[in-house]
């Protein structure tokens, strides 16, 4: 039996990490100490004790431990579930617990399959997912389940466990104080993860006749480790939302980590370099339009390059991005503009804007006033009009004082008066 499931608690108290949900008067406490069980959804990262509690709550309470998983099973698993669920509940009259682990990864028919019976009572739907419940879970369902939300273990918790370990099921071997941050950080807060480098290093430290681990027995017995890293789940959109909110922040820094994060976790570098680009176009925009081009650079280069030459340039854009002076006036522009346009009427092109490639067109007025800018003072037309007739100006882009937009800003308002001027002595 491995490990982790030598380990697997069997009282509330023996669980390790989830204070914030199993504490003294804290929601899931609550539940196991009220008499009454009730469906819920257990959402968080793997090896944080999902499965664990809802086995807990089946002991707590009696009852029948039914459990799925989502990636195995199917219509027949759920129909056969039913019916033993029926059959316990008519021989003995206990309750019965469904545990569906990957809740999520059941399409929206199968996860109706399970409404009529959580609501008969025929049994207590725990299911256990690492996706966001909002969105991968059924309303209908969700809305007959709290949705409790689990923690990744802290390097306390790991630490705590490890020590458990070590004590109940490996006799006593220890770690040099280095050796076992390492292992505790090899995890990245999946306690069975955890459990099952341990168990690595245990066999290994066997192997050696010793009963004490140091750094290098740890590196001959655990081969490099990502970090737990899902290309996609929250914890990638999340990881994103951070190296973005760093650049945008202005924090090389920050923006740095996020970036080596994801890149350690098994991230494209290509879907990096779009973001990248994205907050450069987004955030950035005329304050520093380098950025673009630098972005667009970096992107270039990795494609030359490949990995991991090719990272550091994309690295370099990222610092370039987050050190730049930043501006959203395009991107609240572009999106205002297209909301006044989904919204109003198809409104007809001015005949001075209008081309005029024919006699016809002439005659009908095409282009009849329009005044070339080249031929004004200043290469301006002051006082022309080139939105629709009746349309006012709607001030959409409003530029920054910061970086080139300043100068931008400082451009516009300067026409802006020429404007004003000419309409004054009737030009326009």
């Amino acid at each position: 039996m491995p490990l982790a499931e030598r380990l697997r608690p069997h009282a509330l108290d023996e669980v390790i990490g989830q204070q914030h949900l199993l504490g003294p008067g804290k929601p899931l406490r609550v539940a196991f100490e009220s008499g009454e069980p009730h469906s819920m959804i257990l959402w968080g990262p793997p090896g944080v004790g999902k499965t664990t509690l809802a086995r807990l709550m089946a002991d707590s309470f009696d009852a029948e431990f039914i459990a799925l998983s989502a990636v195995l099973s199917g219509v027949k698993d759920i129909r056969e579930a039913v019916e033993r669920a029926q059959l316990v509940r008519a021989t003995s009259g206990r309750r019965t617990i469904l545990f569906v682990d990957e809740v999520h990864r059941f399409n929206k028919s199968q996860q109706d399959a399970f409404l009529p019976h959580v609501e008969s009572g025929l049994f207590t739907f725990i299911g256990a997912t690492t996706e966001n419940p909002s969105f991968e879970v059924n309303s209908a369902l969700l809305s007959r389940a709290a949705v409790y939300v689990l923690k990744s273990l802290s390097d306390e918790d790991l630490d705590a466990l490890v020590d458990r370990a070590c004590i109940e099921e490996l006799d006593g071997l220890d770690f040099e104080p280095d050796a076992k941050q390492t292992l505790v950080a090899s995890a990245d807060g999946d306690g069975r993860k955890l459990l099952n480098n341990l168990e690595i290093v245990a066999r290994a430290a066997a192997a050696k006749d010793t009963q004490t681990v140091d750094e290098a027995l740890l590196a001959t017995a655990l081969a490099e480790n990502l970090r737990r890293f899902d290309k996609g789940g929250d914890a990638f959109y999340d990881q994103i939302s951070a190296l973005h909110k760093s650049v945008r922040g202005s924090n090389p820094d920050a923006s740095l980590y996020w970036f080596v994060r994801m890149l350690d976790g098994g991230a494209d570098p290509r879907y990096l370099a779009r973001r990248i680009i994205r907050m450069a176009v987004e955030d950035i925009g005329l304050a520093d339009p380098r950025a673009v081009r630098l972005s667009l650079d970096a992107a270039d280069i990795y494609e030359r390059l490949g990995s991991p030459e090719g990272e550091l340039a994309l690295a370099e854009a990222v610092v370039y991005l987050a050190c730049a002076a930043k501006s959203n006036a395009v991107y609240n522009a572009y999106n205002a503009a297209r909301a006044f346009v989904a919204k109003d009427k198809s409104r007809p092109v001015p005949e001075h804007l209008r081309n005029a490639p024919t006699k016809l067109m002439k005659e009908l007025g095409y282009g009849k006033l329009y005044r070339y800018a080249h031929d004004e003072p200043d290469a301006y037309a002051a006082g022309e009009t080139y939105l629709p007739d009746g349309m006012r100006e709607p001030g959409w882009y409003q530029p920054t004082p910061r970086g080139l937009e300043g100068k931008i800003g400082e451009k516009l308002a300067y026409l802006r008066e020429l404007d004003r001027e000419a309409r004054k002595k009737g030009k326009a």
